[in-house]
């Protein structure tokens, strides 16, 4: 028993250097397999680095130098932080914020519910960090000229400023005209723009179905009046009810009780009827000349009050968040050495006007010394409610592209990472409200966000492009293609080195 146990032992090392051999050596053939030797797999990740210009970020080689365009020094192309899996355990990393699953902008301070009903879900600050986030040395940043500001709570205020046009009011304003054809004999108010006061004599009309409106009455009179002592008081009361139906005949003529109580005390019919001012104003528009004839219903003269005028604003589309009726406005009068009259909005219109694309403020201004004249232009200063307490950003922090809209978040130690947001208002200093997408305090990028926001698209297209090199078991199984097969038509032809590789794209 003795003497077979070190022989046990020397069999057990035998097989062991044996499957040892057999295992260097299948590693040997993968590597072989896959096109790339052992040296190459140590290398390939120090292969990867690639040099940019920070002023140009087109330019990228594979060895550090001098920009060809600018001469400044080439800084290494640096990939975006890691995935969101920082491989330490939840409990010991910390939630940066909470975002809804449907809507990337839709982020707060603590949990709860999105408004489509979904829990929200925790970023954690590795993961807000991943994706296409972008680094930029120091001395690149500040060549760059890139600042950043805090998203911060603010009100937002904003002055209207718009030209409004001085319009009649329209329910001072009154069509003179005739219920009965005939001529024009006389024209006591004869020019537009004529002061006429209630009750002052217009025009005096010729008809002969006045005339015999006339006759009729006086016959009615005189029989009303002969028999109103008959025994029979239904003759009587017949011959009343004839005498007012005459007499309201001539009424609805527009004939004045003045006019009907003179031609009951001189029983003689006029030729003519005068017709009178129904109120006070100015001759807007006058349709009539002497010796015109004039069909019934025939508008004659337009009697407009001005001692109220109205100022009719414009407002653009997209002013109307910040418009309501009952804000107060200083109208400003150019034409009167810029005089400002203090208004409030009492009308807007609920249409838009198709060739301004407009929406009509309407304002009413006192104009007893007729100082403001219709189809006057004045400007119109409104100053409009505050909306308080809302994160707002610089509006130059914003970058609109179509549907979306983005900012660039300063992460820190020259990073940079673009979220999608969604704004509100602006005020007259320039700031952005932010209805989703930032919280309060984080700090945004103002200026060279353009250069950003190129670096960033470049970034994640050439980390797309090199994406297929992180895994060589994949280049094994196609066959050891690379990257230049992608842009090949023909797999079998020899391909170039791989230090031109990325050049070759920019060509």
């Amino acid at each position: 028993m003795m003497r077979k146990r070190p022989m046990f032992w020397t069999i057990a090392l035998t097989l062991t250097l044996v499957l040892s051999g057999f295992g260097w050596y299948a590693a040997q053939c993968f590597v072989r397999m896959a096109g790339e030797s052992p040296l190459d797999l140590m290398t390939a990740h120090a292969a990867d680095t690639k040099y940019t210009c920070g002023m140009h970020p087109m330019i990228i080689v594979d060895e550090p130098g001098s920009c060809p365009i600018c001469g400044m020094d080439l800084v290494p192309l640096k990939a975006g932080v890691g995935g969101g899996d920082s491989g330490k355990p939840p409990g010991e990393r910390k939630i940066k914020y909470w975002q809804a699953p449907m809507d990337p902008t839709y982020i707060r301070n603590e949990p709860g519910k999105s408004p489509m009903g979904m829990d929200l879900i925790p970023v954690y600050e590795d993961e807000a960090a991943s994706g296409t986030t972008i680094s930029i040395d120091p001395v690149t940043s500040q060549n760059m000229g890139v600042r950043t500001a805090p998203a911060k709570r603010m009100n937002l205020a904003r002055t209207v400023r718009t030209v409004g046009l001085v319009a009649y009011p329209e329910p001072q304003q009154y069509a003179i005209n005739t219920k009965i054809g005939g001529w024009i004999e006389k024209l006591y108010v004869n020019e537009t723009g004529q002061q006429v006061k209630k009750g002052q004599k217009l025009l005096e009309i010729y008809s002969p179905e006045l005339v015999s409106a006339q006759e009729e009455y006086l016959l009615a009179l005189k029989n009303s009046n002969t028999l109103v002592q008959s025994p029979f008081p239904q003759i009587a009361e017949g011959a009343r009810q004839l005498l007012e139906a005459s007499k309201r005949r001539l009424q609805l003529w527009d004939i004045s009780d003045a006019q009907i109580a003179r031609l009951e005390k001189n029983r003689r019919v006029e030729k003519t009827l005068a017709l009178f001012a129904p109120h006070s104003g100015i001759v807007s528009m006058k349709m009539v000349q002497e010796g015109q004839f004039a069909k019934p219903g025939t508008d004659l003269l337009t009697i407009s009050d001005i001692s109220k005028v109205w100022v009719q604003a414009d407002i653009y589309e997209y002013e109307l968040p910040w418009v309501k009726v009952g804000q107060k406005a200083d109208i400003v009068l150019p034409f009167v050495g810029s005089k400002q009259v203090s208004a409030t909005l009492d009308y807007l219109y609920p249409y838009i006007e198709p060739k301004t694309r407009t929406v009509k403020a309407r304002f009413v201004l006192d104009n007893p010394t007729l100082e403001l004249k219709p189809d006057m232009y004045v400007n119109v200063h409104l100053r409009t409610s505050p909306v308080e307490n809302v994160l707002a950003v610089p509006a130059e922090a914003v970058l609109h592209s179509g549907e979306k809209e983005t900012v660039f978040i300063a992460l820190g130690d020259g990073k940079f990472k673009p979220r999608q947001v969604k704004t509100g208002v602006q005020d007259d200093q320039g700031n952005l409200q932010i209805v989703q997408g930032l919280l309060d305090g984080e700090r945004v990028v103002t200026s060279a966000q353009f250069m950003l926001d190129s670096e960033s698209k470049l970034r994640e297209a050439i980390s797309k492009m090199l994406e297929p090199k992180t895994s060589p078991a994949v280049k094994a199984e196609e066959g050891g293609m690379q990257m230049d097969d992608l842009f090949s038509g023909d797999k079998g032809k020899s391909q170039a080195p791989k230090e031109e590789k990325l050049d070759d794209l920019f060509k």
